[in-house]
């Protein structure tokens, strides 16, 4: 399959593995993808999303790879309550454990719903994701759907501070989902584990957002661990990008700061996606390249007119932030969107890696995916287009985000398209590419 590289005016050709269905063919819809990379064994990837399972509605699926993503299985997740599940996350520890999150609900935005729960998971896998452990529960609200917990993100410590090991997840809570009332309040709340069990979770924004589920509210958080075991979460709300920093391990956060304006907010129309949103993603260097420790703010927004993907970053601990950084290469203003960005930073050669839906070419909704990559701390990116192209149907759900991870100079991304008209798949590319460079390796298929 040939990838084509935009580097300013050359046009340079290099090869990659072709785009690998993920989902089995008689998956329905699947949507929202999350995969991560064993640093054990970086041939071992698992990626998670959800998908249309009857009669249980939506649930969550796994899906395992051993040979670097030529080839997957599918392993269902237990579902014991038939509650529809979703909003994954999957991350690797360093001795190679893995770890899934999700949200589990029903009776939302019913008026007397005949069941009614919500709340957050967590199961674990010592085998690479063949099997899975009990869920852990992070929180659960029963026989209520008030307050809501959504979109929680998991981070494990990789570094070699005291907290390694720690488990890490972040969400908003809201009030009342979707609720438009003046007082209906949404917020930022944390719980972390190091001993099998989740902590109580504590509030971690200073102000609140509103329940409308768009630009007021305050949503996105993703925490990112830092080489001293420092923790970092940023959020999107009325306020812009939103850090808070804990430096014991996520027992205490400091005050909010905004690190940059939130241009159009995080809610967007994309033409055939029900629903749209620029929320940022968090990372932070822990290789050991010249650029360990550095923090990384990935977002989209509406600035030059059109949506576009950006980045900005901390070297300084999270105390001052470079101007942001436009990842897509496109022409500016052209009115040609990119959406659903999402980064993962190698830990091996720092390389920061961020991967998008991209309509730079094609008519209508016809998207494309590209995968951009600095190995610069995030001051210069070299775009790749993927060869993917499919149209988009408003009608059906599309999901929130898609996958990342990195490792080595292999990264691994794993996305949702269209395969037809009323289905969605998910699929992945991985890019081999030679440590600290741009250099793609010949040796796959």
């Amino acid at each position: 399959m040939r990838v084509l590289v935009f580097a300013f005016l050359s046009l340079q050709l290099v090869y990659a593995q072709s785009v690998v269905r993920i989902s089995d063919v008689e998956a329905i819809n699947p949507a929202e993808v999350s995969v991560a990379i064993d640093p054990t064994n970086p041939d071992r990837i698992v990626a998670a999303s959800l998908q249309y399972l009857p009669p249980i509605g939506i649930s969550n699926v796994v899906y395992v790879s051993t040979d670097g993503g030529k080839a997957w299985v599918t392993v269902k997740s237990a579902n014991p309550k038939g509650l529809i599940q979703g909003d994954d996350s999957v991350r690797f520890s360093a001795d190679g454990k893995v770890y899934h999150s999700y949200i589990s609900f029903a009776g939302i935005r019913q008026q007397h719903p005949k069941k009614a729960e919500n709340g957050i998971y967590v199961v674990s896998s010592t085998d690479g994701g063949s099997s899975w452990l009990q869920p852990l529960v992070v929180i659960n609200h029963e026989n209520t759907v008030t307050p809501f917990e959504d979109k929680p993100y998991l981070a494990i410590d990789r570094s070699n501070s005291k907290h390694k090991g720690t488990v890490y997840i972040a969400w908003t809570r809201f009030d009342e989902y979707g609720s438009k009332a003046s007082d209906c309040r949404s917020h930022i709340y944390f719980s972390r584990s190091e001993d099998g069990k989740f902590s109580a979770p504590i509030r971690i924004s200073d102000e609140p957002g509103d329940c409308v589920d768009s630009d007021g509210t305050v949503e996105g958080a993703v925490p990112a661990i830092g080489p001293a075991g420092e923790v970092y979460v940023v959020w999107s709300g009325p306020k812009g990008l939103v850090m808070d920093k804990s430096t014991d391990g996520g027992l205490t956060f400091g005050k909010d700061k905004v690190i940059a304006e939130h241009v159009g907010g995080w809610d967007f129309d994309i033409d055939g996606i029900s629903r749209c949103n620029g929320m940022p993603i968090t990372a932070v260097d822990l290789s050991r390249s010249e650029f360990r420790g550095t923090l990384y703010v990935n977002w989209v927004d509406l600035r030059n007119g059109d949506a576009d993907v950006f980045l900005t970053y901390s070297r300084d601990s999270g105390r001052t932030f470079a101007a942001p950084v436009r990842v897509n290469d496109d022409t500016v203003g052209n009115g040609r969107p990119q959406f659903f960005s999402w980064m993962a930073v190698d830990p091996v050669d720092g390389a920061v890696n961020i991967v998008f839906y991209d309509r730079r070419k094609g008519e209508g909704t016809e998207t494309g995916l590209t995968l951009a990559r600095s190995i610069d701390g995030g001051k210069t990116f070299v775009n790749y287009e993927i060869d993917l192209k499919f149209s988009c149907n408003k009608e059906i759900f599309f999901g929130d985000y898609i996958g990342i991870d990195a490792y080595g100079g292999r990264v691994v991304t794993a996305f949702m398209h269209f395969v037809e008209p009323n289905r969605l798949a998910i699929s992945s590319v991985v890019f081999d590419f030679e440590p600290a460079t741009q250099k793609l390796k010949t040796n796959r298929p």
